[in-house]
């Protein structure tokens, strides 16, 4: 099983035994503010939980989609994922429990994942995309070292309403000057 250590985490591969507080996350209603109501039925995240056992087992593998353990814990407490594409390429994103949020444990998840895929895989360009509204997840991006790309006006339609997407993303060297300290 994949795994990487932090100071307070755990990230590992997602298990079915993950899946009912995957799906319980999912079904708070300020999770569920920037998801197309689609998105959010509890069936969907029963898919994914197999969906992301499955990846995990494929070689080479392309996508890192990551139970977050809390150490102290020993509880879900969210998920951290990289997407491998073509041309060095990956995205980020990740979704955490309400109650652990403000502790800075997705900063350490978010970075943790950021490293290994720039130390280890060798990526060139990691991006998140995520609804402009979204300011926890532009501050936790912009914390990484990240840096706004794109702003696509009126880009996604759900909830009955046209709302833009932001797309942040930093180069190796980039993260490389922010672990260095320059």
């Amino acid at each position: 099983m994949f795994k990487i250590d932090t100071a307070r985490l755990v990230l590992r591969d997602m298990t079915f035994e993950d899946q009912s507080a995957f799906v319980a996350m999912s079904q708070d209603a300020k999770y569920q503010r920037f998801y197309d109501e689609t998105d959010c039925e509890p069936s969907k995240y029963h898919q994914l939980t197999q969906l992301f056992v499955e990846q995990a087992k494929e070689d080479p593998r392309q996508f890192y989609q990551l139970a977050v353990e809390s150490k102290e814990s020993g509880k879900f407490i969210g998920t951290v994922c990289l997407r491998l594409e073509d041309n060095q390429q990956a995205s980020m994103g990740c979704a955490f429990a309400r109650e652990i949020q403000g502790k800075g444990l997705p900063i350490e998840a978010a970075k943790a994942l950021a490293g290994f895929g720039f130390s280890e895989l060798g990526v060139h360009r990691i991006y998140a995309e995520t609804i402009g509204e979204n300011l926890a997840a532009i501050r936790l991006c912009k914390s990484l070292g990240m840096r706004q790309e794109a702003c696509f006006k009126e880009h996604r339609f759900f909830k009955n309403k046209w709302w833009d997407t932001v797309v942040l993303a930093m180069l190796r060297s980039e993260w490389e000057g922010e672990i260095n300290g320059k």
